[in-house]
């Protein structure tokens, strides 16, 4: 399976994903880019800016709302 698959069932699954999680869930690097060819194939993803575990800065968590209309 590939990453685009593996983000895009997790997300239909109603769960959302960040960086990090993308990187234990399937080895995924990039989940920007994952994101953005989802996005382009129809689906409405959000993007929730949330901060760290830290306190110190930020970073994205993805979530489906729409999915392509058939």
């Amino acid at each position: 399976m590939n990453h685009q698959t593996t983000v895009l069932n997790h997300l239909q699954q109603g769960k959302t994903i960040s960086q990090a999680e993308a990187i234990e869930l399937c080895d995924c690097y990039r989940l920007s880019a994952v994101i953005d060819r989802l996005r382009k194939q129809g689906f409405e993803i959000v993007t929730h800016n949330e901060r760290n575990k830290s306190g110190i800065g930020r970073h994205a968590r993805y979530e489906l709302v729409k999915e392509v209309a058939a």
